[in-house]
């Protein structure tokens, strides 16, 4: 594997994007300090990439790792086949078919690479895996995914899977971490596996075990609630070392 041109493995960042309104009159790029800070504790640089689909190629080539990350927004169900769109669904189309291509060519060139709440359900859709539209809709007694209390606080726990590449970075069995989301992973792709499952049977966490570190979860381990969410970063920049 080709290592780091740096001392520090450059982490590349995808923005969120937002329409007029509020920082800007015009259309606006934003994303939380705290995923950057969280890529430079670790050990690595961090750097933010525009929503530019035919320069993922480009963008990859500048980086050692990428990060997918959130946002208040959702895939686009006819990307993964559905016959209908839920009424809650919204998307942010040029974002994800920014992230669609960028995390396509990341597997397929074994760069590493960490999806975060939506950045794990686009990493699952852009290798050929579907989506629940709407938990209440279709998981019975759901736990509140959209948890009330405050997003740096836990809103439940996670069982995470033995022998899986997450139970080997945390290490453990359980983790308590925080819930932002009404969509979340249905069905994997071949080649991928589930690391992290809700009790309520909300599939949390996804990987695929051939790969340097391709890792999705479904929470916010920028907020650090659980000992393992800073060790997930740890991983990633270790990985961009090998």
């Amino acid at each position: 594997m080709t290592k780091p041109r740096h001392d520090r493995p450059v982490i590349g960042l995808s923005l969120d994007s937002e329409a007029p309104g509020g920082y800007s009159k015009f259309p606006w790029y934003a994303l939380r300090e705290n995923y950057f800070s969280a890529i430079a504790s670790a050990g690595g640089l961090p750097i933010a990439l525009p929503h530019e689909p035919d320069l993922a190629a480009h963008y990859l080539a500048l980086v050692d790792g990428l990060v997918v990350t959130g946002g208040a927004f959702d895939v686009d169900p006819a990307l993964f086949g559905a016959g209908a769109r839920h009424p809650s669904v919204t998307t942010k189309d040029r974002r994800t078919a920014f992230e669609l291509a960028i995390c396509r060519e990341a597997h397929r060139a074994d760069l590493p690479s960490l999806g975060i709440c939506g950045g794990q359900q686009l990493m699952n859709v852009a290798l050929g895996g579907t989506l629940i539209q709407h938990i209440p809709d279709e998981i019975k007694n759901p736990l509140a995914h959209e948890q009330p209390n405050p997003r740096d606080e836990p809103g439940h726990a996670v069982a995470v899977t033995r022998g899986s590449r997450l139970a080997a970075i945390v290490p453990a069995l359980t983790m308590n971490v925080n819930s932002a989301h009404h969509q979340a992973v249905k069905t994997v792709p071949a080649g991928l596996v589930i690391n992290a499952v809700a009790p309520d049977g909300v599939i949390e966490g996804i990987e695929d075990p051939t790969r340097r570190y391709f890792i999705g979860v479904q929470w916010h381990p920028e907020f650090s609630i659980d000992p393992g969410d800073a060790k997930l970063f740890t991983a990633l920049i270790a990985a961009c070392r090998q």
